[in-house]
């Protein structure tokens, strides 16, 4: 901690926090000044493996540095990026990038479907290459904790997309949370309304070619083979086909699906504040079309947390396919609102000394007369709720406002003493830790572990009642056929 004059609210937390919180924030591994380094003036040579979608948003988010090479088995959804990069390298395979480009690549983009992440992840860093892999990290557990121990034995800079991580919001809310203000945290439930691609179906649409341009043995990738199926004219509108580019997510072989695409953002603020570990259980509380082969329509899972450190034990619920908030606290108001603007706004003020300003009221009633408009609410389609012993906390997708409840607690509040360091941004988070600075926030020493329970999620979806887990052994103990999804199969020439 900064400084030993603490408040009885920080004393509340004082021996949890004690050796918890790394002077460098979340990073949890040392500066990496060694493999790779550059000054803070020089510039990075990165190559990205993916090119559209998601993969475009991380590349210009990296635009201050060298793109030198990409690599996508996709050319039409890469077209844009392969040309806004007209002298970067281009290639379908990113094996033959690594082949033909290491020597001249620092750092590498991995922002395929989540079941390539591992590979192309390992791979790099076999190489020496700092990496920045989207979320989730990995589709499975054993992915997971292979790439946590890689990143630890080549040294190298690491940090996996999960924007929220970097949020003034989710610092806040683990500040607030340690502070005492809420108590005792003893139950969460997070929501999101994902999925918005097509899940809850068994069948396989009839196999043709794939199109000229697209390498469907490379897109493939450590998956086991399989025929080629655009879907038809039923997967047509909106993305051009049943796999790709967008609608993997919902594969189990391939996606994670909602969990997998959101709950790394919805629940970082909660894996921050909560100091989360491995749960011991996980159980599928609820879902609506179940099936072998892509994920159900929407699920609702309750996560059981050990104790930590001072911490009591906590339950965490997670519930998709959400248009709003799936409960409401006990005594809270209808007229209020669970997500919307917070405590952020105070930061600067009261760092420059201004009182606490007042929240405006969750849902002032329209002005009379002509043309009047009901004030707009905020989207409550994401969010996670804390559920305290003296109150309550919400944040929202990204874990960011931060408020507490009933909304009168927020008048006059006065923040916390700051206990973490605050990001520069995720990106250049990540470019900064690739310099030889402090380790990126979500590193794969924080993101891994994360990313296994949450993936623990995607196992239960495959059986009713609950199932007990061992992270020491990777192993599901109750039901022995559930390990069979821990590990993948891969395929000839991709394993990890």
């Amino acid at each position: 901690m900064a400084s030993h004059h603490l408040s009885r609210r920080h004393f509340f937390y004082g021996t949890l926090l004690a050796g918890a919180v790394p002077a460098g924030g979340f990073g949890s591994v040392p500066s990496l000044p060694k493999l790779g380094y550059k000054s803070p003036n020089e510039k990075l040579n990165i190559a990205s493996i993916g090119a559209g979608g998601r993969a475009a948003d991380d590349i210009r988010g990296c635009i201050t540095e060298n793109i030198v090479a990409l690599a996508d088995p996709d050319a039409r959804n890469s077209a844009a990026i392969f040309k806004q990069f007209e002298d970067a390298a281009k290639y379908t395979d990113f094996r033959r990038m690594f082949d033909k480009e290491h020597r001249n690549i620092d750092a590498v983009i991995v922002a395929t479907p989540d079941h390539i992440h591992a590979c192309a992840c390992l791979w790099a860093m076999q190489l020496g290459k700092h990496v920045y892999c989207e979320k989730p990290l990995t589709r499975t557990v054993y992915e997971a904790r292979r790439l946590t121990e890689a990143a630890q034995r080549y040294n190298v800079a690491t940090q996996m997309g999960n924007q929220g991580y970097s949020n003034e919001g989710a610092r806040l809310a683990s500040e607030i949370i340690w502070s005492g203000a809420i108590g005792e945290v003893t139950e969460v439930h997070a929501w999101t309304n994902r999925p918005i691609w097509p899940q809850g179906f068994d069948k396989i649409p009839p196999p043709e070619p794939p199109p000229p341009t697209l390498d469907w043995d490379v897109w493939l990738g450590p998956a086991q083979n399989r025929p080629y199926t655009s879907g038809g004219e039923a997967f047509a509108k909106g993305s051009y086909g049943f796999y790709l580019p967008f609608n993997w997510r919902g594969f189990f072989d391939f996606g994670s699906g909602a969990l997998g695409d959101m709950a790394c953002h919805i629940l970082g603020a909660v894996n921050m504040a909560l100091l989360l570990t491995a749960p011991t259980s996980i159980e599928v509380l609820e879902q609506d079309g179940k099936n072998s082969l892509s994920f159900p329509k929407s699920s609702k899972t309750r996560f059981e947390f050990p104790a930590r450190r001072n911490m009591p034990p906590v339950t965490l619920y997670w519930y998709d396919a959400r248009r709003d908030a799936p409960m409401r606290p006990a005594g809270l108001a209808e007229s209020e609102y669970l997500i919307g603007p917070g405590l952020e706004r105070l930061v600067g003020q009261q760092a420059g000394g201004a009182a606490a300003a007042t929240p405006p009221a969750a849902a002032a009633a329209p002005a009379p007369g002509r043309g009047a408009q009901a004030p707009r609410i905020p989207s409550q389609a994401n969010g996670a709720v804390f559920i305290g012993s003296k109150g309550i906390l919400t944040t929202d997708t990204y874990g960011a406002s931060v408020r507490l409840l009933p909304s009168e607690r927020m008048e006059g509040y006065r923040l916390p003493q700051q206990l973490l360091t605050r990001s520069p941004g995720h990106y250049r988070d990540w470019i900064r830790a690739c310099k030889g600075g402090d380790p990126a926030c979500s590193n794969f020493n924080i993101a891994g572990p994360f990313t296994e329970w949450i993936v623990l999620g995607c196992v239960a979806l495959h059986y009713e009642g609950k199932l007990m887990w061992d992270s020491a052994r990777m192993s599901v103990t109750n039901v022995r056929e559930a390990n069979q999804y821990i590990k993948p199969k891969f395929r000839k020439g991709w394993g990890i």
